[in-house]
This record gives C-alpha cells, structure tokens and sequence, in this order.
C-alpha cells in the first residue's frame, strides 16, 4: 500500500516536532557520524505507516528501507524498516516516524481484531469505521483502517448525504417527505443516508424514501425488531448500526440483521509498541 502522506503533509510533521533544528543532537556535534535504526514490532500488530516512516528518514537525508509494508499480520519481533544515513538525520526522523507507525499500526490492529471476530463467526458484514479523527490525521487515519480490512464511514461533509436530526431541527416548516424530495432532486447520483434513534423515526424515514438508515444506539434487540418491521411494511433501505459498536457485540449486531457495522472504538486505540533499535558505524 503506498504512502498516502505527501511529502509537504510529512514535512510539516518534522518542521512540527523540531521547528528549530535538534538542539540536543546539534549541540553534541554529531556531523560526520553515521548509524543505523531498525523499527521492530514489541507485540503482534497489523503494521501501517512503514511507508510514510521510510520517507520521514528519506526527508531528513537518509537511506530507507521497508522490511514489512502496510497491511501485513506480523508477530513480535518482526522488523518493520530499517535506515542508515547521517547521525543528525536518523535522529531527526526518528520519532516522528515511531509515532506514526505506532499509531497507525494501534489503529489496523483494531479493525483488524473486529473484523476477524466477524469472519470467524461466518458474518460477512463490512465493518466501516467513524471517527472523531483528529484534525489532520484523516489520511493515514484511513490507511490504517484499510490496512486492518476496513472501510471509512464517511470521509468529509462534501462526499456524502447524511441526513441528521440536528438537519431536520432547522427544517421543522418542511415535511419530512418534503425535505427527503429536496436532497434527492438536487443531489439525484447520491444515496441519502438518513440518521434515526428510535423505530417510529425509522420507519418515516424508510416511507420518505431513504437509501440507507443509520441506526444509533439500538441494541441487537433493537435492530431485530426495526429489519422485522421494515419487512412487513415492504421497506427495504440498508441498514447502518452506529454507537456502541465493538468487538464484543459487532456478531450480534450483523446477526440482528445490520448490513454495515460503523465503530468508532478502533480510532481511539492505543498505539502498539515499535522498538527502535540503533547502532553506529565504526
């Protein structure tokens, strides 16, 4: 999987962590020394980031390899990327690019652990992934979904129709049928996703011609009996289950009948542990 950081994205993170050069390592008058780094896996993870991590150490003026690309199951020990170059630019790179991938990898190894608790209960549901991401961690925030087998819920505002109640609070003087029509004449290529917290707001929703609903908070139970009720209305939208979503209830979930589970929990994972192993040149 490529590096989905362009070089001006990883530059800022650089110029971010050391805007004013490394004192320590200018201080130490370390020009002229060269070593070797070599990132390791402390735990078993599903890696991300490699790729941005070689590119941070190529930035800085050093050689860089990727020994485990993005997307890869790895046990602890497993080298990850390896670098060697001048001592200032392997030390200026080298925690930036720890933390990248520690997070990022922390990230995949949560889709990754839900999504193969789905596959080996023999669901098939897509697990999609919401956030809050923090502001500017959105790109490797969604390679690192990819990479544990996921997909992003939503990407932005501007690529998606969600129809919210905090919507519709200011749309009181329109009928909910009314403003469905709306959406759709001025948007007719997209689906209309539609948030809803309770079954009556479903199925109005589901009647007014919503693609897709997205179901918040419902329990298992809750989605159960929503699939049932759609059914004998002869509604058939798809069914989004968002809130609360994880690990431990996604196969009751998807044998409620859910089509796509939205989780938020694997963007809130800790980062996994990289060792970062240095050596000098004699």
């Amino acid at each position: 999987m490529p590096a989905v950081l362009h070089d001006a994205a990883l530059q800022a993170l650089l110029l971010e962590d050391a805007p004013y050069g490394d004192l320590t390592t200018d201080s130490l008058g370390l020009q002229g020394l060269t070593g070797r780094v070599v990132f390791a896996a402390r735990q078993p993870m599903t890696v991300c980031g490699s790729e941005e991590a070689v590119r941070l150490f190529e930035l800085c003026g050093a050689e860089a390899h990727v020994l485990t690309p993005t997307g890869r199951h790895v046990l602890a020990g497993a080298e990850l990327l390896t670098a060697h170059g001048p001592a200032p630019a392997v030390l200026l790179a080298w925690k930036v690019a720890q933390a990248l991938v520690a997070c990022s990898s922390g990230v995949a190894s949560e889709v990754a652990r839900i999504v193969t608790v789905l596959r080996a209960a023999g669901c098939g549901q897509a697990l999609a992934c919401a956030g809050p991401a923090f502001p500017g961690t959105r790109a490797w925030m969604a390679k690192a979904v990819q990479a544990g087998g996921g997909t992003m819920h939503r990407l932005g505002l501007s690529e998606s129709l969600l129809l919210c109640p905090e919507h519709r609070l200011f749309t009181d003087e329109h009928s909910l049928d009314d403003t469905v029509g709306r959406l759709r004449k001025l948007q007719p290529q997209k689906r209309l996703v539609a948030e809803c917290g309770a079954m009556e707001e479903a199925l109005a929703l589901a009647a007014s011609g919503a693609d897709v609903l997205q179901l918040e908070r419902f329990t298992p139970e809750a989605v159960r009996a929503c699939r049932l009720a759609l059914h004998t209305s002869r509604l058939h939208p798809m069914l989004v289950v968002s809130g609360g979503v994880d690990g431990d209830n996604a196969v009751a979930y998807a044998e409620a009948g859910a089509d796509v589970l939205v989780s938020s929990v694997p963007c809130h994972a800790p980062p996994r542990d990289v060792e970062v192993r240095f050596s000098r040149d004699v």
